[in-house]
């Protein structure tokens, strides 16, 4: 009987550039932006018609769809414009990282390798945000991202002066300020293992169901992960768009 051998928590080094470790998670990252990219440049190629139909129908739809549900939790067109590129953009990175990971050869075509006297499988392709180094960078993102924009709308003391209250004048609102500049901090831990853990645990579930019950086991749980990675990235954009909503709301 063949061994169970469970898929490792850090991502593989597939091949070397110079002292650079090109790893299976940053191909199929790389992969996802072209995948984006070459959208990006079809419907540049195509222009756009007055009357839209297929292909630029779809993604207008798609877009006007997402445009109209965050403009709903902000109530703010002009802020919706400002956050609706890179909202919109972490989305659709998140749910084709997580759906392309579940395609033939993902985690099962592979390099065999010799790792502490075991021979292992190496995967070359492995789900985007099944390392968390991975994770942790789109939460940088987002969090940084809420930074700037805060910055840019409220000005330096506006921005500030939810952080940095007088405790003479306020104290209550200088200890409140000092746990807010800790959560935001928070925020990316948060934001890290949120992420990483749902993909990590449906890598491990999907492997298990195909090593217990070849072909038939795990159809019903890539009918789940397919769902689980959409409520996932909605969740990662949606909380991503909430932290930039507060940011950018004068402090009271």
């Amino acid at each position: 009987m063949a061994e169970f051998i469970p898929p490792t928590l850090g991502s593989e080094t597939i091949f070397h550039i110079g002292s650079f470790d090109v790893r299976n998670t940053i191909i199929t990252s790389v992969m996802t932006i072209l995948v984006l990219l070459v959208v990006g440049l079809v419907l540049r190629r195509k222009k756009y018609a007055l009357v839209p139909g297929g292909f630029q129908n779809l993604v207008e739809a798609v877009m006007g769809g997402m445009f109209d549900f965050f403009d709903g939790i902000i109530l703010d067109k002009k802020k919706t414009r400002r956050f609706f590129p890179i909202v919109t953009t972490i989305f659709l990175y998140v749910i084709i990282s997580n759906w392309m990971g579940l395609l033939p050869g993902f985690g099962s075509i592979g390099i065999w390798e010799v790792h502490h006297g075991h021979e292992v499988l190496v995967p070359i392709l492995r789900s985007t945000f099944a390392d968390v180094n991975m994770t942790f960078g789109l939460a940088m993102v987002s969090v940084i991202a809420s930074q700037v924009f805060g910055f840019s709308m409220l000005g330096f003391k506006g921005y500030a002066g939810k952080f940095f209250v007088n405790p003479f004048k306020d104290p209550i609102g200088c200890f409140v300020g000092i746990l807010e500049l800790i959560s935001e901090f928070a925020k990316m831990i948060s934001f890290t293992f949120r992420l990483f853990g749902n993909v990590f645990a449906g890598e491990v579930l999907l492997l298990v169901m195909t090593f217990l019950l070849p072909y038939l086991a795990p159809m019903p749980f890539y009918g789940l992960e397919i769902f689980v990675g959409f409520i996932q990235a909605l969740v990662f954009a949606f909380l991503t768009l909430i932290f930039f909503k507060i940011a950018t709301e004068a402090h009271h």
